[in-house]
């Protein structure tokens, strides 16, 4: 295929996404005030508990067995070389640049999170419907990409919020905790405090007179408080251990809607009579797996058009330093997906991963995609830093219609043989 075929090819699906983001934007302008503030929120909670759920469960119920199982064993792999090789890219990005202490985490968050699902969910089966493309027949092409997207969605979204969200979250509280110390606000400092603090533990063991009465009586009861914390059974103590981690990881954002529905979408398509009885022309609950993917449907365009929507806080904000952002770009869009064309080409050179142009193309281009738009949904959670991300958002994602555009082009070109790639590296 020619060089200009595939340029078209990699194009086509990027300008789509431009397109509805662009709208998204639209809609969100003040004199326009459909997608406002509440509209947005009400569309999000839509998208994050309905349609997204149904499109990933969907899709992997549909498409995974267990034998596709164990040729998708790389990707979870995958996606962790790429957090590993952000966080490495972020610090230097820390290290040059020097944003302020609670922009930290953020940097790194930026540049290890990838957008693994939306963009992957859109991208990728428009791709396969373009002519030319390695990829084989565009339907079965588009059913194992979204099978793909949807399995990058779900184990994105666990690193996100497993690793991604307490880097900014001891970003954030090494920084309000070092404004205590130095005394210049104590506001931050109250703010701090209450954040490093369990929750059910913020109030007082004792009330001022118990405490006084105790002190009183300090000879009656000299062990009292010691001896009753070494009488904590077994049970007690697995569950505050228990407590403790479900506060620190935030497990009720790890298990979000969508890991639940990939969790039953696996359950589903790996189980054998559960897939005979709903997956299928001739299943008795057919139905089901119809309604599913037709409730999924709607979350491509739902997607696209928050997305828009969001960015446009970044054209409102200023004062970013401009520095940082820059250096975000640099490692998401050139240094990370560097590193990924060698992880991945390396790896299958060694023939740890089976040759296949859709999965090898849907592993590389993880490293190509924009950060994670749920950045700014873990900024708010902790109220710092929310501008700097809406800025980040804004050019990272803008800058990505060029980007996505050139290394799918080029990736489409290494797969198709249009030109070839020597590791002189893997040549011993």
């Amino acid at each position: 295929m020619e060089l200009l075929n595939l340029f078209v090819a990699a194009s086509m699906p990027v300008l789509k996404v431009l397109l509805l983001t662009a709208l998204g934007s639209f809609l969100a302008l003040d004199t326009i005030d459909l997608l406002g503030e509440d509209a947005r929120n009400s569309m999000n909670r839509i998208v994050f508990y309905v349609f997204s759920p149904a499109l990933i469960g969907g899709n992997l119920a549909n498409t995974i067995t267990y034998e596709s199982m164990i040729k998708l064993w790389f990707m979870p792999v995958n996606i962790l070389f790429a957090f590993i090789v952000g966080s490495g890219l972020g610090w230097m990005v820390n290290l040059l640049t020097k944003p302020p202490p609670h922009l930290r985490g953020l940097v790194i968050g930026c540049c290890a999170a990838g957008n693994l699902g939306n963009i992957l969910i859109i991208i990728i089966p428009a791709v396969c419907k373009e002519s030319g493309t390695p990829f084989g027949a565009a339907d079965v092409c588009s059913t194992y990409a979204m099978a793909y997207a949807s399995l990058s969605m779900a184990i994105g979204a666990i690193y996100l919020w497993v690793y991604a969200y307490n880097v900014v979250r001891i970003s954030v509280e090494a920084s309000l905790k070092q404004v205590g110390k130095n005394g210049s606000s104590v506001g931050n400092s109250s703010i701090a405090s209450s954040m490093t603090e369990p929750i059910g533990f913020s109030e007082p063991l004792l009330s001022q007179v118990d405490a006084v009465t105790i002190e009183h009586n300090t000879e009656a009861l000299p062990l009292a408080r010691f001896e009753k914390k070494n009488q904590l059974s077994l049970t007690d103590k697995i569950k505050h251990y228990m407590l403790e981690i479900s506060q620190t990881l935030n497990l009720k954002k790890l298990f979000a809607p969508s890991t639940n529905a990939a969790i039953v979408g696996f359950v589903v398509g790996v189980v054998p009579w559960l897939r005979k009885l709903m997956i299928g022309d001739t299943a008795p609950l057919r139905v089901i797996e119809d309604s599913t993917i037709l409730l999924g449907e709607g979350a491509i365009p739902a997607l696209s058009l928050i997305i828009g929507a969001n960015l446009l806080r970044g054209l409102r904000a200023t004062g970013t330093q401009k520095s940082m952002v820059f250096g975000i770009v640099v490692a998401r869009y050139i240094a990370l997906p560097l590193a990924g064309i060698g992880i991945v080409k390396g790896l299958m050179r060694l023939n740890l991963v089976k040759a296949d142009p859709l999965y090898e193309f849907v592993l590389l281009i993880q490293y190509a995609v924009p950060p994670a738009m749920n950045m700014g949904t873990i900024t708010q959670m902790f109220g710092s830093g929310e501008t700097e991300c809406s800025v980040i958002m804004l050019w990272t994602y803008s800058l990505a219609s060029i980007s996505l555009t050139l290394w799918c082009t080029f990736f489409l070109c290494a797969l198709t043989g249009t030109f070839k790639i020597k590791w002189r590296f893997l040549s011993c």
